[in-house]
């Protein structure tokens, strides 16, 4: 059995979204006695890049960066979109990723996008519930629609927390495809926790990503898209026990 002898959570959030979405989960896994950072990826949150600027690369090099930065090699969580961003920033500094964890993300083989599979999931609400690309080439997200999409099992304090505070998103990084290797990003032990009633990325979508990219070990949370809102107990337990994996 491998030893993860990091103690260095890195989460990373997903599109529209910022670093404030973990605001639930920093606490309980510092508690476990962890270190725990959740920054906000160019053009989010309260990150000053122009969000028409922002590309796959530069989610990569920030997320390199910070990594490259800790003592020790860090878990690299993403959720979402944040998927694509861990997988080619896992590439481009496999030696300072101790295990990759999907959270209901997309997770890409060498020379797929986020869009080769948000094409494919017919049944996503995401695809109907975006405003097209606008003349600075960031992409809305219909206000109707955010509660049902993202966070439908997410109590109405959380819901109203996160809807005033989702950002504008670049398109570029939907469209460009990652590029990894099996020496690099195919040799860090992934993860994948599954989002069972997840309206975003649909489970016969996140199941068919990990039949083509098999992980390590799967977990599942009866839950929606966001379970760092909706479950923050479960997710917490699971992020622990793979970090004692």
């Amino acid at each position: 059995m491998l030893v993860i002898m990091s103690t260095t959570y890195l989460l990373i959030h997903g599109a529209w979204h910022g670093g404030w979405c973990w605001r639930k989960i920093v606490p309980l896994l510092e508690a476990g006695g962890h270190r725990v950072l959740a920054p906000d990826l160019p053009g989010h949150g309260d990150d000053k890049t122009a969000t028409a600027m922002v590309t796959l690369e530069s989610y990569a090099d920030r997320i390199c960066e910070i990594a490259c930065a800790q003592a020790e090699p860090v878990i690299l969580v993403g959720h979402s979109m944040g998927g694509i961003a861990i997988t080619q920033a896992a590439e481009n500094c496999h030696e300072r990723i101790g295990a990759l964890v999907y959270l209901s993300a997309f997770l890409p083989r060498n020379g797929e996008s986020l869009a080769t599979w948000a094409s494919q999931d017919r049944e996503s609400m995401v695809n109907p519930s975006t405003i097209d690309s606008l003349a600075d080439g960031t992409i809305g997200f219909k206000p109707e629609y955010i509660r049902e999409t993202f966070y439908g099992n997410c109590a109405e304090e959380d819901v109203a927390f996160a809807q005033s505070r989702l950002g504008a998103q670049s398109g570029a990084p939907f469209g460009t495809p990652v590029q990894t290797s099996a020496e690099r990003w195919g040799r860090i032990p992934r993860y994948y926790i599954e989002c069972e009633r997840d309206r975003a990325i649909t489970l016969k979508i996140q199941r068919e990503m990990q039949r083509r990219s098999p992980c390590r070990q799967t977990f599942s949370i009866d839950t929606d898209h966001s379970p760092f809102f909706s479950a923050p107990d479960q997710l917490a337990d699971v992020l622990l026990r793979i970090a004692s994996a």
